[in-house]
């Protein structure tokens, strides 16, 4: 039965190619992304012709910094770049061509996600962030109801009752990449579980690594989000490197390091890079070390990035694969889907804290006229209680580079 399950689903694949008629509601928001890109790109070429024939006073950008002006640039060329992908994948949408969607969906969730950061390096918390946040979620959803394997598993489901899918999760297999180009089927389930595990697994490492190494015996909450256990670095960290390392789990342990430490460091220092300019945040500083650069990475902890990618390629996958297969297979979607609406709350209220004790630091916040988000975070998230929960993080304003 699990074979026939397996070529069911691949006969699927190869019928995806063809054309399959998409809803009128998608298709109607295929026609609207493609209005609405044809309207950005035409706006943005009406500004470049302004600010070649000096119609526009570009005196203004010598208020801010270079760094200011250059994440300004990429969030301007990013979205001109998605409202042409947007007009392509509203056409892609019309024809019903599933295939070229999906792939087209990924690309465009990326981008969103870079232009979010970029408007929150910008300007904090504010309104510029909710439409590239409305776009990637719709593009989610988007990307979730388009994927082919994503609709073969409902009609798996379906048509052959769970059968073969709960077969491979007793023998605990339910999960392993059945192609052979990787060890496990990259889905939102697998990685999403991936990113818990490694944020628990991350802190527990660096709260030892402090008590053992750093000063011993004592102490440091080095927590990454307001609540629970998580290190959000080590998430993001393990659920690239999984990505990046799937179809090399039997190559050379060598290669396996290098490319870790590779995505580590370079990891690493985005996101020192991202607190320093977003928020004015330290929350580590190499200055000094053996092969650092601009105190983010060091040789060092690259080469601890690489020791921990390999043990978690060749180690800690397949126990994590054979730990998710515990959960009952009829709770997967409802107990994945409760924990991802947490894990995002969490993450979106760290964020917000972080900007209003950047605000409150820097002397911006209005208190008389708060947003309902400042003021619970004001109230619940003060200087002294961020001090002390991300106690390995210092702020200083003057590192921001905030456009307002």
């Amino acid at each position: 039965m699990a074979e026939s399950g397996e070529n069911l689903n691949w006969r699927s694949y190869a019928q995806d190619e063809e054309p399959e008629k998409y809803p009128l509601l998608v298709r109607i928001y295929g026609v609207g992304g493609i209005v609405a890109g044809i309207i950005q790109v035409i706006a943005f070429l009406r500004v470049m012709l302004a600010v070649l024939f000096d119609k526009i006073d570009l005196s203004v950008l010598d208020e801010h910094t270079l760094t200011t002006v250059v994440v300004g640039i990429v969030a301007i060329v990013l979205s001109v770049a998605l409202a042409v992908m947007f007009i392509f994948l509203g056409v892609r949408l019309l024809r019903g061509n599933r295939h070229r969607a999906v792939v087209l969906c990924d690309v465009m969730i990326a981008f969103e996600a870079i232009v979010l950061i970029c408007h929150f390096m910008l300007s904090g918390l504010s309104s510029h962030l909710i439409p590239p946040g409305l776009n990637m979620i719709i593009l989610i959803v988007l990307q979730s109801y388009s994927d082919p394997a994503l609709r073969d598993e409902r009609r798996l489901q379906r048509h052959l009752q769970e059968l073969d899918w709960k077969s491979e999760q007793e023998e605990g297999t339910l999960g392993l990449d059945t192609t052979g180009k990787g060890y496990l089927t990259l889905n939102f389930f697998n990685l999403f579980w991936i990113f818990v595990v490694a944020c628990i697994g991350g802190l527990v490492i660096e709260v030892i690594w402090h008590m053992t190494v750093v000063e011993f015996g004592v102490y440091q909450d080095r927590a990454g989000l307001l609540y629970g256990p998580f290190s959000p670095i080590y998430g993001v960290g393990a659920v690239l490197m999984t990505i990046a390392l799937n179809r090399f789990h039997k190559k050379s342990p060598i290669i396996i390091f290098l490319v870790s430490a590779f995505i580590g460091g370079a990891f690493e220092y985005f996101v020192s890079w991202f607190m320093e300019v977003a928020f004015g945040i330290v929350a580590w500083d190499y200055t000094g070390t053996f092969l650092n650069i601009n105190g983010r990475t060091n040789f060092m902890f690259m080469c601890i990035w690489g020791v921990l990618g390999l043990l978690w390629v060749r180690f800690a996958t397949p126990w994590l694969l054979n730990l998710i297969n515990k959960i009952p297979w009829n709770w997967r979607y409802v107990v994945t889907g409760v924990c991802t609406v947490l894990m995002v709350v969490d993450c979106v209220l760290t964020l917000a804290a972080f900007d209003c004790w950047y605000k409150r630091s820097a002397g911006t916040m209005d208190y008389e006229n708060p947003t309902a988000i400042e003021a619970f975070c004001n109230k619940d998230f003060d200087n002294e209680f961020m001090e002390n929960r991300f106690q390995s993080m210092t702020m200083n304003t003057d590192s921001a580079s905030r456009a307002d």
